[in-house]
C-alpha cells in the first residue's frame, strides 16, 4: 500500500470534509498518547514493582522457628482454605532477641516442631516468604503490561466516542445534504 494511500486522510481531496481532518488528528494522537503513555506506565510500574521486590528480598529472612503447642488439624474456623492453621511459635530474631507469636503453620503438626517462617530485620513476622528473582521479573513484567492496558483502554475509549461524534455530524450533514440535492433529482417513487 502506497504511503499517499495510508495517509488519505491528510492529502488534499475535493471530497474531504472538516471531520475527516478532525478524525485524522484524533487517531494520529490517540495513537501517540497510546504508545507514549502506556510505554511510560508499563516501565515506571514495573520498576516499580522490581525494586519491591528486591527490597522483600533484600529485608525479609528465613529463621527456624520452634512450634509451641499442637497445630490442629480438624476442621474449624481458624482453619485456612490451603490446609494451615494459625500456630503459636518461638523464634530468635536477627539481633539475636528472643521473639514468640502466631502465624499460620500446617495442620496437623506437634509441639516442639521445627517451621520456617520468615521475618522483617526487626524480627516481626511477615505472612509469605519474599518473591524470588524469577517469579519477580515475571510478576513486574505482568504489572507493567497492566498498567500499560490501564492507560490505553481510556485513550482509546475517547477516542472511539470521538469518532462516534465525528460520523455523527457527518450523518447529520449528509442527511442536510440529500434534503436540498434529493428533491432536484425528481419526484420520489414509492
Amino acid at each position: 500500500m502506497s504511503t499517499t494511500k495510508r495517509l488519505w486522510r491528510w492529502r488534499s481531496n475535493p471530497l474531504r470534509r472538516h471531520e475527516d481532518v478532525v478524525e485524522a488528528w484524533v487517531v494520529l494522537t490517540v495513537w501517540v498518547m497510546v504508545a507514549l503513555a502506556g510505554t511510560f506506565a508499563a516501565l515506571v510500574t514495573a520498576r516499580s514493582a522490581e525494586h519491591e521486590f528486591a527490597g522483600q528480598r533484600a529485608h525479609r529472612h528465613a529463621a527456624r522457628a520452634v512450634l509451641l503447642a499442637d497445630a490442629p488439624h480438624e476442621v474449624s474456623a481458624e482453619r485456612q482454605t490451603d490446609g494451615r492453621v494459625q500456630g503459636s511459635l518461638r523464634w530468635t530474631a536477627p539481633d539475636g532477641t528472643p521473639r514468640s507469636g502466631q502465624t499460620l503453620v500446617d495442620g496437623g503438626l506437634k509441639a516442639g516442631a521445627s517451621v520456617t517462617v520468615w521475618q522483617d530485620d526487626q524480627g516481626r513476622l511477615t505472612l509469605s516468604q519474599p518473591t524470588g528473582r524469577n517469579e519477580g521479573h515475571v510478576e513486574a513484567a505482568l504489572f507493567g503490561a497492566a498498567a500499560a492496558l490501564a492507560v490505553a483502554a481510556p485513550v482509546f475509549g475517547a477516542g472511539a466516542v470521538a469518532r462516534a461524534r465525528l460520523d455523527r455530524r457527518r450523518m447529520a450533514r449528509w442527511n442536510q445534504e440529500w434534503d436540498s440535492v434529493g428533491p432536484r433529482w425528481g419526484p420520489k417513487t414509492g
